[in-house]
């Protein structure tokens, strides 16, 4: 097959690769999977060259501590001093990686936490490795406060051969890494590993506020049996050295630095990067850059300041922005003291979260597991809600977890939201009950002014989501009619991955697992001035993302196709052949898409046909620039967006049918 050339400055090729073993499946059936899609990954040769406190929980009082005192975060935060020594600060990560390296769907939630000062040297750095459900972050007011002189990786998951064999990174999914600054350094590791420093990853994954210096950034892991599949992924305000993005198949990387780029596969999106490559001959390579990102915001962030007191930075919204946020000092905004925060641990009541919410206390989520039977409901203007270590939603009884009123500024970040085994008509709502439906089934119906419950939000204070993540299946049975539904006006969704499962622990087949894992839509957008910057949306049962709203904006957008549909007869819109990953509500007349793809893998049925990837108005205003369609190895998507563009189908596995400009010029 053909690939997308990649750049002489990378030290090696890697091709593009897809679809996901499961972990329910023994060894066999997963390697089977793999060689499925065998197609997509001619196997390339890489050269492997250049390119004082104690550890636990941090200490405090169980009350609510006040502006002076140190937060009591529960068990499942370890806060580091740099007085410690880095042997002991390396056992302890050593021992959090082994257990949560393979937990891919497991409860365990942690954050490990540094404050301000240095840890490792010269000839004793610290090498960390980051597995599952697992945050890395620093406790200074800049990333600059924080230094690790060693390396944060993640490398190739080897699920087959105890350990050995089918090598890749397609299901590392849901850590973070941020707010710190790494000078690389792979002393004592091997020659290949020494190379650069690993983060080999999939979605669910951000590296935010990073400074990094001192050697290559690799965005696969060339070590583990050669380069492999890689499906990431997402960097906002970071400066980094040559990055090489190698076997990664999307990727955005959102108001930063680079000093190099090379490599990219299918789908590489830059928005406000200095120093990113200039986007020309798309597809070849297939880079989109856009010079400013239109609206964005960074994620809040604990740390602590020159008296040592706990607090919470709330960046501000920003416009027509390029660069960090702290390139000039502290990143523009407020900071909030750790006592104006409701410090929740999974044994919260629900009512006592929403008291303290009604009583004008923000939220912090310690790491962990929340059973949530009712919603719990963000009211007032400017709540943040702020997840530690992956903390995580489960809906119980078919509620809605997390309901956010039609106000302005509120900010949720670091939050993962999980279907529960009964149907949730929406995991989360920003914005009032919508009035007029959100179209999923009748392809959009956004007409003029709002329906009930409906404002106007605020174009200089959006409510914003920052690496919210939604899960239906995987870690057991989820139901939901839709995960993410946006009604108010003026909202930014900063990196979300919107996930229907397509493996799990379920004890379900794949064709079991359609008719009980039930996710309609993933993502509906009902407000107008929507911008949403890293969207990944995958395996809904029909229209992935809705966008009814006007005047929206989606930079990088991600999807998958079920792969699950046992039938054409069960994949079917009315009398149109399967459903579109990307719908744009018919009565919408202005909308901007920048960078998409939309890939299919039907692999209960090879002969499933979807009409096209992306659907569409007729309209002047809704453009769509550097689109694509992929086949993965089995059924077929006819046309790219609406008739225009050929067949993604078994012709062409791995090969992408690209659509520059929609409609042309």
């Amino acid at each position: 097959m053909t690939h997308q050339p990649f750049s002489d400055a990378s030290p090696g090729r890697g091709r593009p690769g897809r679809g996901r073993p499961g972990r329910e499946r023994p060894a066999r059936r997963r390697i089977g999977r793999a060689l499925a899609l065998g197609a997509l990954l001619a196997t390339a040769v890489i050269a492997a060259g250049p390119v004082s406190a104690a550890t636990g929980a941090t200490p405090g009082a169980a009350s609510p501590p006040g502006a002076g005192a140190a937060p009591d975060l529960g068990p499942n935060v370890t806060v580091f001093d740099p007085g410690m020594p880095v042997a002991d600060i390396q056992a302890t990560l050593d021992a959090a990686h082994a257990a949560r390296v393979d937990d891919e769907m497991g409860t365990a939630r942690h954050a490990y936490l540094f404050k301000p000062g240095t840890y490792g040297t010269a000839e004793h750095p610290l090498q960390i490795k980051v597995g599952y459900y697992t945050e890395i972050a620093g406790l200074g007011a800049s990333p600059t406060d924080v230094v690790i002189n060693g390396k944060v990786e993640v490398y190739n998951r080897c699920l087959a051969d105890g350990g050995t064999g089918n090598c890749l990174a397609l299901v590392n999914f849901w850590r973070t890494l941020s707010n710190l600054s790494i000078n690389i350094n792979g002393t004592g590791q091997d020659g290949c590993r020494s190379s650069a420093n690993f983060w080999a990853v999939s979605q669910a994954v951000s590296l935010r506020r990073l400074n990094v210096s001192g050697g290559t950034l690799s965005l696969m892991d060339y070590c583990t049996a050669g380069p492999q599949y890689a499906s990431g992924g997402f960097i906002a305000d970071s400066r980094l050295p040559s990055v090489t993005n190698g076997s990664q198949q999307q990727w955005l990387t959102r108001n930063s630095e680079v000093a190099g780029w090379s490599n990219g596969v299918w789908n590489q999106v830059f928005a406000g990067v200095t120093g990113a490559p200039e986007e020309s001959a798309f597809p070849n390579p297939p880079y989109t850059t856009l010079g400013t990102t239109p609206v964005s915001r960074e994620k809040p962030y604990l740390y602590t300041d020159a008296r040592g007191r706990y607090q919470v930075r709330v960046p501000a919204a920003r416009k027509g922005t390029r660069g960090v946020s702290w390139a000039a000092g502290m990143t523009p905004g407020r900071s909030l003291p750790i006592g104006d925060f409701f410090v929740a641990r999974p044994s919260d009541p629900v009512q006592v979260i929403n008291s303290q919410l009604a009583r004008g206390k923000h939220l912090l989520l310690t790491p962990g597991v929340y059973d949530i039977a009712r919603s719990i409901e963000v009211k007032r203007p400017n709540t943040v809600v702020l997840g530690l270590g992956h903390a995580t939603l489960t809906a119980v009884r078919g509620s809605i977890p997390l309901d956010v009123a039609d106000v302005p500024g509120v900010v949720v970040a670091g939050v993962t939201i999980d279907a529960g085994t009964d149907t949730s008509p929406v995991l989360l709502r920003v914005g009032g009950k919508h009035g007029r439906g959100h179209g999923g089934e009748h392809g959009g119906e956004h007409g003029g002014g709002h329906g009930d419950g409906r404002g106007h939000g605020s174009a200089d204070d959006p409510t914003t989501l920052s690496d919210v993540y939604f899960r239906v299946g995987g870690p057991h049975v989820g139901r939901t009619d839709v995960a993410l539904e946006v009604n108010s006006d003026h909202v930014l969704i900063d990196h979300t991955w919107v996930w229907r499962a397509d493996h799990g622990v379920e004890g379900l087949d794949d064709t079991q697992r359609w008719r009980t894992n039930l996710g309609r839509n993933g993502a509906v957008v009902n407000g107008d001035h929507v911008t949403a910057t890293g969207l990944f949306v995958e395996h809904f049962q029909q229209y992935n993302t809705v966008w009814n709203g006007e005047d929206g904006t989606t930079i990088l957008y991600q999807n998958e196709l079920p792969y699950d549909p046992p039938s054409q007869a069960d994949w079917m819109n009315g009398a149109v052949e399967g459903w579109a990953g990307y719908k744009v509500g018919d009565r919408v007349r202005t909308h901007r898409l920048y960078g998409a793809g939309v890939y299919v893998f039907n692999q209960n049925d090879p002969a499933i046909h979807t009409e096209n990837g992306f659907e569409v108005p007729p309209s002047p205003g809704v453009r769509l620039h550097h689109v694509m369609t992929v086949n993965l190895g089995a059924g077929t998507i006819d046309h790219v967006v609406n008739g225009v563009g050929d067949p993604a189908d078994t012709t062409r596995i791995g090969t992408p049918v690209y659509v520059t400009d929609y409609p042309a010029p």
